[in-house]
């Protein structure tokens, strides 16, 4: 592995920000680190940085970089705010980073421009630039001196959902054209499982669950995983043959083994159909292309989606139907119950 962080730990003064800590990140990969504010994820990449002091160890490629100083890990960082400086124009701003090395290249600077969507920016005052160019000029900066792992901290949370959906899918196409190794933290994860390999899913200070987006989103380790991943309601199951069954129906779901589990389900897991779980209506409200409801079935009361065209009013009679992309599997028990290390 490229990076190895092992039992990294982060305190100041009685509180652990981060606490036994282990990743790896391999030659080429995109890890993200995915956990909700305050989690102690910015502090885990800050540390692997070499900018927080920690306890535990990181190594690139077997070597220990305790005491190597952050100017010579061979890292590139990007931040939030970018960070860039106003004084220079674009071009220096890219050079810049050249310079930490030595060289000076307008040819590498014309290049990880162009990477970046933003040729013919080169005079450009940085100032002049919106917040979406100005974190494409940070990244190209990061970038041009080839870094041997680049650490992103919420690159793109400061920008509005649009913006920050399209520079995800650009950021991404840049990290594969480059096949660059980095580590990226984010609280959003629709921006995560878009620029990443694997997902390592943090909260309180600890690494909860480490895998691929797909494994992530459907197969969260806990209720509270779960719960940041967008479930909001919870229901019993059992899985027999690939199929989990429940008080609200049946669903193909991913899971290897036959038993009881916990199903979790997402907005437009439940949706109103023809044939189904029978329920009665007693909330709506109307969306641009689709109608939100709340439904009574037996002793449960639970969300569903109904099309613009579908009848679903108040105390109508409706049934429901699981959907597989809405619904994520985990272990029977419950949110209050520790959750196992991965």
């Amino acid at each position: 592995m490229a990076l190895t962080v092992s039992g990294l730990g982060v305190s100041y003064g009685d509180l652990a920000a981060v606490s036994d800590a282990d990743l790896t990140v391999a030659d080429g990969e995109v890890l993200a680190l995915l956990g909700p504010s305050g989690c102690g994820k910015s502090t885990l990449l800050r540390a692997v940085a070499g900018l927080e002091p920690a306890t535990g160890q990181v190594s690139w490629d077997g070597q220990d970089l305790a005491g190597v100083p952050v100017h010579r890990r061979g890292f590139g960082l990007v931040f939030q705010d970018g960070q860039l400086f106003p004084h220079r124009d674009v071009a220096g701003n890219v050079e810049f980073g050249l310079r930490m090395r030595r060289e000076r290249s307008p040819e590498r600077v014309a290049e990880m421009l162009s990477l970046v969507g933003l040729d013919g920016y080169g005079a450009r005052r940085v100032t002049e630039l919106s917040g979406g160019e100005q974190q494409r000029v940070a990244l190209a900066r990061a970038l041009a001196p080839s870094p041997r792992l680049l650490l992103l901290d919420e690159p793109l949370s400061a920008l509005d959902r649009a913006l920050r959906e399209q520079l995800a899918v650009d950021l991404a196409r840049v990290l594969r054209a480059t096949g660059a190794t980095a580590l990226v933290v984010t609280h959003d994860h629709d921006e995560a499982f878009t620029l990443a390999d694997r997902v390592a899913v943090m909260r309180e200070g600890r690494i909860r669950q480490v895998g691929t987006p797909d494994a992530v989103w459907q197969r969260p380790v806990d209720e509270r995983t779960a719960r940041f991943l967008g479930c909001g309601e919870f229901v019993d199951a059992t899985v027999s043959g690939g199929v989990a069954r429940c008080a609200l129906g049946s669903v193909t779901v991913e899971w290897e083994r036959d038993g009881d589990v916990r199903l979790g389900l997402r907005a437009g897991a439940l949706r109103v159909a023809r044939e189904g779980v029978g329920g009665t209506v007693v909330w709506r409200v109307r969306g641009r292309d689709h109608v939100r409801v709340r439904v009574r079935v037996a002793e449960m009361v639970v969300d569903a989606v109904a099309g613009v065209g579908d009848v679903a009013e108040v105390g109508d009679e409706v049934c429901l139907t699981l959907v597989a992309d809405g619904v994520a599997v985990l272990p029977p028990g419950r949110a209050d119950q520790p959750s196992p290390r991965p």
